[in-house]
């Protein structure tokens, strides 16, 4: 690993906006001209993109499918509570040094000065994703996902990266990005991000979709759902999502419920159907009651 004075941009990974869309939707992710259109300007202004909105939307997945169109890298930097430098950025391998002090100098072959340059040295240092990112010398997507479950103090380790895409190692120097990585930063909106963080990067919104979208989402990830079938799980979980829920279902329950009734051989969702297999969209029981009091079904 070596320092470097300025990192060096990327080439361009798309033509167009449309493009964008296009590529997403030969990967079953199905993006509208909002979604495509900020990953198309990120990758152009090599500026990182927040993407925030209720857990299920599908904000991670717009990350791996990203990375799955451009051929990249995918890192993963999975945020929690109590999250450090050493396991974001780097550590050094502590007992791996200590093995090399107890063997030089049992040796008596060199000071001590010597041996503090070698072992604070590439040899000894353990990369954790975000260093991983910038010094990967193949294209990468970084995806620092939930990063509003990291405390704000934590944040801090993420700016020096995101804007100038470098890292500063007091035994080592500044270490500079071989290529600037694609970042998405995923938040829902559990806790309000800083300022700072949040003017280092492009804003997206992914809410859940718009019923047609979602209908198209349940046809290209159920194998061999009916048009009409997919149809009707859409219109049920809209209008379950209308209630006053404690958590309203996200795309991955609704495709659950869809293989459920697939795999149940059903074709038409009738009243009793629905309350049946509740429990597949939510996870509460107070809003398994309030659907199965208020649902009603259009046959």
């Amino acid at each position: 690993m070596t320092t470097d004075t300025g990192a060096v941009a990327d080439t361009n990974r798309f033509q167009d906006v449309q493009g964008v869309r296009d590529a997403l939707k030969e990967v079953n992710y199905l993006a509208d001209d909002g979604i495509a259109g900020v990953a198309f300007l990120a990758d152009r202004l090599g500026k990182p993109i927040l993407v925030e909105g209720p857990a299920g939307t599908g904000k991670t997945q717009l990350a791996k499918s990203i990375a799955e169109i451009t051929g990249s890298k995918l890192i993963r930097l999975q945020c929690y509570e109590g999250l450090d430098e050493s396991k974001a950025l780097y550590e050094w391998n502590y007992k791996k040094q200590l093995l090399r002090i107890q063997t030089e100098r049992g040796d008596n072959t060199e000071d001590w000065t010597d041996i503090q340059d070698d072992i604070f040295s590439d040899e000894f240092l353990l990369t954790r994703p975000l260093l991983e990112a910038i010094t990967a010398d193949e294209p990468v997507v970084l995806l620092i996902d939930e990063v509003d479950r990291v405390e704000v103090e934590t944040e801090a380790l993420l700016l020096e990266i995101l804007s100038d895409y470098q890292v500063s190692i007091p035994e080592l120097g500044t270490i500079t990005a071989k290529q600037i990585p694609l970042v998405f930063l995923t938040s829902n909106n559990t806790r309000e991000l800083s300022e700072a963080l949040k003017r280092r990067c492009l804003y997206l919104h992914v809410d859940y979709p718009e019923l047609e979208r979602e209908r198209e989402i349940v046809l290209a990830k159920v194998p061999n759902i009916t048009e009409s079938l997919a149809d009707q799980v859409a219109r049920i979980v809209r209008s379950i999502r209308q209630l006053d829920l404690k958590k309203a279902p996200s795309v991955s329950e609704t495709l659950d419920w869809a293989r459920t009734l697939m795999i149940l051989n059903i074709d038409t969702i009738d009243e009793q159907i629905a309350k049946e297999t509740l429990n597949i969209l939510l996870k509460y029981q107070t809003d398994i009651a309030k659907a199965t009091k208020e649902l009603s079904v259009e046959d």
